[in-house]
């Protein structure tokens, strides 16, 4: 029981670094978005998002998924838990996002954005949204 509630904690740690950066890079992205393309400007936001995702944001989300994968096959009965496999779908969802913000990450770096501040306004939303039915499916396990 120790092990598991020592994994299960790590994994909450990994999840809130990899949730802090996922919604912080959209917002940076929106002012990002509202710079010249070559401005000192743009270039310092090219530095903190290129950090902020390598040194973050990439090894948190690889922990979570670890110490996740570790619970979830070592201390839960994961074949008869739909709220897993709902909650898994989730955080499926979540990388895939998560891989999008990369490539974002790319397009600003070569000065090829084509988005519009509005565009990632909108998008920093989506892991909050996911964030709250991934922890309500983790603490209420409905089904």
């Amino acid at each position: 029981m120790e092990w598991y509630l020592i994994i299960k904690a790590l994994h909450i740690i990994a999840m809130v670094a990899w949730m802090a950066g996922m919604f912080y890079l959209p917002r940076l992205y929106v002012y990002h978005a509202e710079t010249q393309p070559g401005s000192e400007t743009s270039e310092t936001f090219k530095v903190m998002e290129h950090r902020l995702l390598r040194i973050i944001i990439n090894p948190a989300m690889i922990a979570t998924w670890v110490l996740g994968l570790v619970l979830m096959f070592g201390f839960i009965d994961w074949r008869s838990a739909g709220w897993l496999h709902a909650k898994l779908a989730l955080v499926i969802l979540l990388t895939i996002f998560h891989i999008l913000l990369a490539r974002w990450r790319k397009d600003f770096a070569a000065d090829r954005n084509m988005r519009s501040s509005r565009f990632y306004r909108i998008a920093n939303e989506i892991p909050t949204l996911l964030l709250i039915f991934i922890v309500f499916l983790a603490v209420l396990k409905p089904f």
